[in-house]
């Protein structure tokens, strides 16, 4: 019966992190309050207490998860570049530009975790240094080491252009934005 009740915990905290992670990408964090986090997640304001100790705790858990969960899509791309290729022309297509809430949470999240507690702040460091590792491995793996300058500028291209993309009221010019900045980052790439 222990058992059951601690797997149930768990299975439960995931839930909230997840639905938590997708109003995040949606709505922002300042936008997503306890009450509307918990309805997501199909439990009581009560309930969330006795999975974290406050917003901000859930907030880092959050960030840790969804950038581990992006760094573990990953592996399932081609090996090396070829695969960076493809991950770019994902992550900069207008699927990824207008699923917002399914997105990155780099692209959807950057200007609020720059204010969000240190904790949070600290996984989010974390996870982008996870992603930089990645990116730089395929850039040169033999020695990833060498190529940490490029794979940083290619992250912060990625996501900037996906940014701007999405703030952008005509369609057009944000598509042109998409296209141009999977140009700029296979040039940049090479």
């Amino acid at each position: 019966m222990v058992r059951y009740a601690k797997e149930h915990k768990q299975v439960t905290r995931q839930r909230i992190i997840e639905k938590a992670g997708h109003r995040f990408k949606q709505d922002g964090i300042d936008g997503s309050g306890i009450s509307t986090l918990m309805a997501d997640a199909g439990l009581t304001n009560g309930a969330f207490y006795a999975h974290f100790a406050s917003k901000d705790d859930l907030v880092a858990n959050v960030v840790a998860e969804e950038l581990s969960t992006q760094v573990a899509t990953y592996g399932t791309l081609r090996p090396g570049r070829p695969g960076l290729e493809d991950l770019i022309r994902d992550y900069l297509s207008p699927e990824h530009r207008d699923q917002r809430g399914a997105g990155c949470p780099s692209a959807a999240l950057l200007d609020e975790i720059g204010r969000c507690a240190d904790v949070t702040k600290q996984a989010y460091t974390d996870g982008a240094r996870a992603i930089v590792e990645e990116i730089a491995a395929r850039l040169a793996p033999a020695d990833p080491q060498s190529a940490r300058g490029k794979a940083i500028g290619l992250f912060t291209m990625m996501v900037g252009t996906l940014q701007l993309s999405r703030a952008l009221s005509d369609r057009n010019f944000a598509d042109e934005v998409l296209e141009q900045g999977i140009e700029n980052a296979l040039r940049f790439m090479h």
